[in-house]
C-alpha cells in the first residue's frame, strides 16, 4: 500500500491537489464496556490496529470556498469526509474549498471504521493542502467532534484507547496477517450500544497490564505456535484468547445470526481458535497464516472476505506535526 501520490504543488503555501490518499480500516482486538456515562456515551477500553483494507480519496482545491464530493454511492451528501472538510474550514476561517473524490472499499456499518478513517484522512490532507499548519493535537480535537473513532486515525499509531475512545496510548503490535470477513449486512453502532443485552460492567484493565501481557506473549510465542501456523498468527491467537473480549459481540450475534456463520467459516479457514468481531460489528476477523487460500471455498454470496495485513502505523502518520509551532 502506497501513500498518496501525484501531489501537485500550488503557488504559495499548500497544494493544488492530493491524489490517492489512503484511509485504512481498523480492527479492535477487544472492546470492554466499563459503564454508561451521564452523557449517554460509554466508557470503553480497546486496542485499535490499522489494516491495509483502504478507502481512497482525491482532493482538488477550490478557490470559491465550496466543499463538494463525488463517489461513495449510498452515502449521504453530508458524509463524514464532507463534515470534516467543513469543520476544518470553519475552525481555521479558511476561504478555500475542496472537491473530494471518494472511492469506497470498506463496507459501511462493519465496525472497521471506514467513515471515521475517511474523515481523518480528510483532516490530514486538507491541513496540508490548505497550508493551515495545525498540529496533530489540534486535529485530534476536531476529530473528536466528528466521532469517537476518528481521533485514533489522526493519532496515527496503533493504540490502547480509553474514555469513549479518545484517550490514546501508542502500542507496538506486529504486522500479522488477518482474514477479515463482512456478512453483507451492517449494524447500527447506536443500536448495539443501546441494547438491553449489552454488558456494561467489565472491570477496567491498565495500559501497563496490557503492555506486560504483550511482552509475555511475545516472549512465549514459540510455545503458542501450532503446526502449520505462523509465529505471528500464534501470537495473535494468544493475544485474543488471553487478554480481553468484545462485549458488543453477543449483542451483535443476537441481532444478526449470520455473524455466527461467518465466524465459524473464518475459524475453519484459518484454524485459529481466536475469531473476533471488530468494534460494534458486523465484520469478523481471525489471525491467519500469510499463505492461507480461500478463493475456492464456498461462502454465502453476500459475504465479502479479504486477506489483510495489519499495519505498524497509519500510512499518513507523517502528515501532521507533533511539535509546537515556533
Amino acid at each position: 500500500m502506497s501513500r498518496a501520490d501525484g501531489c501537485c504543488t500550488a503557488s504559495g503555501a499548500g497544494f493544488a491537489a492530493l491524489y490517492n490518499v489512503p484511509a485504512p480500516a481498523k480492527v479492535n482486538w477487544f472492546v470492554h464496556v466499563l459503564g454508561r456515562r451521564a452523557d449517554g456515551y460509554h466508557d470503553l477500553q480497546t486496542v485499535f490496529q490499522f489494516i491495509d483494507w483502504c478507502d481512497w480519496l482525491d482532493f482538488e482545491r477550490r478557490d470559491d470556498g465550496v466543499v463538494s464530493r463525488e463517489g461513495g454511492d449510498g452515502l449521504p451528501a453530508e458524509d463524514l469526509s464532507v463534515k470534516a472538510a467543513r469543520l476544518l474550514q470553519a475552525h481555521s476561517a479558511c476561504r478555500l474549498g475542496v472537491h473530494i473524490r471518494l472511492r469506497k472499499a470498506i463496507p459501511a456499518q462493519a465496525g472497521l471504521g471506514g467513515g471515521s478513517s475517511d474523515a481523518a484522512s480528510t483532516l490530514l490532507a486538507l491541513n496540508l493542502m490548505w497550508g493551515l499548519g495545525l498540529r496533530r493535537a489540534q486535529l485530534m480535537d476536531l476529530a473528536l467532534e466528528l466521532g469517537a473513532d476518528v481521533p485514533v486515525f489522526v493519532f496515527g499509531r496503533n493504540a490502547f484507547a480509553q474514555g469513549v475512545g479518545e484517550q490514546l496510548a501508542a502500542v507496538e503490535l506486529p504486522a500479522w496477517s488477518l482474514l477479515v470477513g463482512w456478512p453483507g449486512t451492517g449494524l447500527s453502532t447506536a443500536a448495539m450500544f443501546g441494547s438491553d443485552r449489552l454488558t456494561r460492567n467489565t472491570p477496567a484493565e491498565t495500559i501497563s497490564g496490557f503492555a506486560e501481557f504483550l511482552r509475555s506473549a511475545q516472549g512465549a510465542r514459540a510455545d503458542a505456535v501450532e503446526p502449520a501456523e505462523s509465529h505471528d498468527a500464534g501470537l495473535a491467537r494468544t493475544l485474543g484468547l488471553e487478554f480481553g473480549h468484545n462485549d458488543l459481540q453477543p449483542v451483535a450475534m443476537a441481532a444478526l445470526p449470520e455473524i455466527g456463520a461467518l465466524a465459524a467459516w473464518l475459524k475453519a479457514r484459518t484454524g485459529s481458535r481466536f475469531v473476533a468481531m471488530s468494534g460494534s460489528g458486523s465484520a469478523m476477523f481471525a489471525p491467519c497464516d500469510p499463505g492461507v487460500e480461500f478463493g475456492h471455498v464456498a461462502m454465502a454470496p453476500a459475504w465479502r472476505v479479504r486477506k489483510c495485513r495489519a499495519l505498524l502505523g497509519h500510512p499518513l502518520l507523517g502528515w501532521a506535526s507533533d511539535r509546537q509551532q515556533e
